[in-house]
């Protein structure tokens, strides 16, 4: 075999070893950025999350009837979210409290006029009902299940802008909330999930697409701080409202102010707490009042239950202990006396 044979045979031999060899090599692999597929896997949760809930959105625009200086035509926009096939929808009691006419848009541009079915500012909550064909409606999740750190996501109409979207995450669990009725609201949901103006209202929902609260409030001179009425309140808030159009309290008919106690005053009436009610005026012909309660009474105990500030007695004071005759005791002077009181239901419709 002459050279120039050889010289072909060997290239030959060594081009199809070549290419042997690249087919048997695996493919370089595709560079991915671990926080690509994160990212991705969170926007696939937010988007699935917005179409399934999005639908169920509101728009509530309401006229209040009267102008005020800060609102000089007397009109608001709020958020709400439809949760039963015939129509009722969840919003807050300070988007539609004292509304002459409620009007509802849904996601698809249909309107129609809605009425209040029932209002509590005591956990500013609402419910308002429309009559509408193929109303799309957003489950109702446990809040009770959340855990700091959770993905959640607020929809709702900020300044107008129809089904905006912001998500975020559980910022804290069991906040307490001053309702605009001076009660307070406990377990109340911390979120950094951006809220503004018109969000109040809205849903916010889980990456399962779970209703878990219901968006309420912002703190305004903070960044990221945002609260919303947990679904274990709306649940129970609800029912009530579409039977009776409000919650029942009872009722006692006194005030009263937050005081710590002296230390001796404690240790001498062996005393739960070191703080109390300082009673500061009783409503004439009240329970508290047909009981013997005083102005200047010091309100330790509630039906065995230390009584340290307002609010113990005001979570005492559920629509179950209306006619239900209880013991409170009270210090006068240097005397501690337990006096008998019959809770009524609470005028106030709140």
């Amino acid at each position: 075999m002459s050279a120039e044979h050889r010289d072909d045979r060997l290239f030959d031999d060594f081009a199809l070893a070549s290419a042997e060899a690249t087919e048997t090599q695996p493919a370089a692999a595709t560079s991915i950025c671990p926080e690509d597929v994160l990212l991705d896997a969170y926007s696939q949760a937010v988007t699935k999350v917005v179409e399934q809930v999005s639908p169920s959105v509101v728009n509530i625009a309401v006229s209040k009837g009267r102008s005020t200086s800060f609102n000089p035509e007397g009109r608001g926009t709020g958020s709400g979210f439809v949760f039963t096939p015939d129509g009722y929808i969840m919003t807050n009691s300070h988007v539609v409290h004292g509304a002459s006419e409620i009007e509802v848009m849904l996601v698809d541009g249909r309107r129609f006029q809605a009425r209040l079915v029932g209002d509590d500012p005591g956990t500013d909550l609402a419910v308002i009902r429309i009559t509408a064909p193929d109303l799309k409606v957003a489950r109702l999740g446990d809040s009770r299940s959340l855990k700091p750190g959770q993905l959640v996501i607020a929809i709702g109409n900020p300044y107008g802008f129809q089904c905006s979207v912001t998500a975020g995450v559980v910022s804290a669990l069991g906040r307490s909330l001053r309702s605009v009725s001076g009660r307070l609201i406990d377990d109340v949901i911390q979120t950094d999930a951006a809220l503004n103006p018109g969000n109040s209202g809205g849903p916010l929902v889980t990456a399962c697409g779970e209703v878990v609260g219901v968006n309420t409030a912002i703190v305004m001179a903070a960044q990221g701080i945002c609260f919303a009425i947990p679904s274990s309140i709306a649940r129970q808030v609800a029912g009530p409202l579409i039977r009776s159009g409000r919650i029942r309290r009872a009722y006692v008919g006194l005030g009263g102010q937050n005081i710590d106690l002296p230390r001796r005053l404690v240790r001498f009436h062996c005393l739960a707490a070191e703080s109390a009610v300082l009673i500061i005026q009783v409503e004439p012909n009240s329970p508290a009042a047909r009981a013997g309660v005083l102005e200047r009474d010091l309100l330790v105990d509630y039906d065995g239950r230390p009584i340290t500030n307002i609010d113990d007695l005001r979570r005492l004071l559920t629509d179950d202990r209306i006619g239900d005759k209880t013991h409170m005791t009270v210090i006068r002077g240097p005397e501690k006396m337990i006096v008998e009181v019959v809770p009524e239901e609470s005028p106030e419709h709140n």
